[in-house]
């Protein structure tokens, strides 16, 4: 290779490595000491990417050392202040799972949970996140009650049980949107079966009774009478649980419209 060929080479490979950045220089570097003050400078300036990288970078070379529970802690805590609360999440629950004694151990369970929390998705989705959200809740509130972020916790899973309420109620009501009555009351009888205090306990009662209705007036003349005593006894349901309901004035005239039909009197007869 010609002479001048070699040395313009060599000007271009000094030129390149002198235009990297210190943050590259650093990331491809062994001195742990300068890594660890500028992964923290990198956090506290909110370039939480760059600092979650060189976290990472760190954690290779911090392994076994007394940095270590502190390099994986801010790793995961970097991923989850960039919003990656996947990455985060799973960081987090290596290092609770490596560090179960730490100074960060209580707090990194609850950034776990909340990255869990931010993962679930709207009641109309899937709700396996939500089922696994609370399950870690639990866990939480049974080993650590004293944290301060308990109040936080709870809010979160008062929120998931009510989004999981929504879905079980929203689900069955579907069937009677349908049309398919008999089966709507069926899921609807389920719902409250599964948990009697579903937030939603009173449009489900109504629901439950209007469906028995509705399957009564659309079946022939020899079935009627049965099935308009069921609606009778969701009538009551509703009306004794709830006697202020706003659904009261409607189920009062459909029981009077089943009184007029003379099947109630004549069953008490």
């Amino acid at each position: 290779m010609h002479k001048k060929t070699i040395l313009l080479i060599g000007f271009i490979l000094l030129t390149l490595t002198s235009c990297k950045t210190q943050y590259e220089l650093l990331m491809e570097g062994s001195d742990v000491d300068a890594k660890f003050k500028a992964a923290f400078e990198l956090f506290d300036s909110e370039r939480y990417l760059k600092a979650a990288d060189m976290f990472e970078s760190l954690s290779m070379q911090t392994n076994g050392t007394p940095k270590d529970d502190t390099v994986q802690f801010y790793w995961g805590y970097s991923n989850y202040k960039y919003g990656d609360y996947v990455t985060a999440e799973e960081n987090l629950n290596n290092f609770i799972t490596v560090y179960p004694n730490s100074s960060y151990t209580q707090r990194a369970k609850f950034l776990r949970i909340d990255c869990l929390y931010k993962s679930t998705y709207r009641y109309e989705l899937d709700q396996t996140p939500t089922y696994k959200a609370l399950s870690v809740i639990e866990q939480y509130l049974l080993e650590d009650s004293d944290s301060p972020d308990v109040d936080k916790v709870l809010d979160m899973q008062k929120d998931l049980r009510s989004r999981l309420e929504l879905k079980a109620y929203k689900s069955a009501y579907l069937y009677y949107h349908m049309e398919d009555y008999k089966a709507a009351r069926y899921a609807l009888m389920n719902v409250l079966k599964e948990n009697a205090d579903n937030q939603y306990r009173e449009d489900i009662l109504y629901y439950i009774a209007m469906s028995s209705y509705k399957y009564a007036s659309m079946s022939v003349p020899n079935k009627q009478k049965e099935r308009y005593m069921t609606y009778v006894d969701d009538y009551f349901n509703v009306i004794s649980e709830y006697p202020e309901s706003s659904y009261r004035k409607e189920l009062d005239g459909l029981y009077e419209k089943v009184q007029k039909l003379n099947i109630i009197n004549s069953e008490e007869e």
